[in-house]
């Protein structure tokens, strides 16, 4: 094994019970105050019933989403049709700050975020919104999501163009006057200043590592909440 395949291994083994600490942390608190998913309804998140503005421009566009550790929410997207491409990675601090032990500080304004790529012929941005606030990650929890706890874990919509913003905040607005979730929604509707794609042990972790404990307790889940609330859009 090379050296650069034994410092990925290295992070690999490094991040494991990391991640499974916090894990069965997160599994003794959900037992205590309840489900990681309380504040979502049993019914599915409701269409955007806005009008989306006019796009400014064509071909491929991509949305830059932050709900939690970047492992399911990349995994996620990847399984919707018209999503050519998902790359985790963080936003919303500097390069100079953007790596994994500096990140998990929480204090580097970073958000572990995916940034995806896709065709707005087959999906629009309010689509992906949906599937965001249904299936990617609850939009309820503040700088946490399930065991996983900090700034770093916070939900956050990072917009690039205007529409996107407009968009994201007419969406939050609907949901929160409907009162759809059972709390308030938290997520963060903030400009994207820089995305910064994560260490290559990151990506795809999920299709890598499928019996990984903490992908099998938290994001195989997602999955298969996507597969069933949305069959249309679920990609193999």
């Amino acid at each position: 094994m090379d050296n650069g395949q034994s410092a990925i291994r290295r992070e690999q083994l490094r991040i494991g019970p990391r991640r499974l600490i916090w894990l069965f942390i997160g599994m003794l608190v959900l037992g205590i105050f309840g489900s990681a998913d309380a504040g979502a309804k049993d019914t599915p998140v409701p269409a955007f019933a806005g009008s989306a503005p006019a796009a400014t421009s064509n071909g491929p566009q991509t949305a830059v989403l932050a709900g939690g550790c970047f492992w399911g929410v990349d995994a996620v997207f990847k399984h919707v049709k018209g999503v050519a491409s998902v790359v985790s990675g963080y936003a919303g601090g500097s390069a100079a700050t953007a790596h994994y032990e500096v990140v998990g500080s929480g204090s580097t304004g970073h958000a572990e975020s995916v940034k995806i790529t896709y065709d707005p012929a087959q999906i629009s941005y309010s689509e992906l919104l949906r599937i965001f606030f249904s299936v990617a990650h609850d939009p309820t929890e503040l700088n946490r999501q399930g065991p996983d706890f900090g700034t770093q874990y916070r939900s956050v919509i990072f917009y690039a163009k205007e529409d996107q913003k407009q968009i994201a905040q007419a969406y939050i607005d609907q949901l929160n006057k409907a009162q759809f979730f059972r709390k308030p929604i938290v997520t963060q509707v903030a400009p994207l200043e820089g995305f910064y794609p994560a260490e290559s042990y990151h990506q795809n972790f999920l299709a890598l590592h499928p019996n990984n404990p903490y992908i099998v307790y938290n994001d195989l889940p997602k999955l298969d909440k996507l597969r069933k609330e949305f069959p249309d859009l679920y990609r193999k």
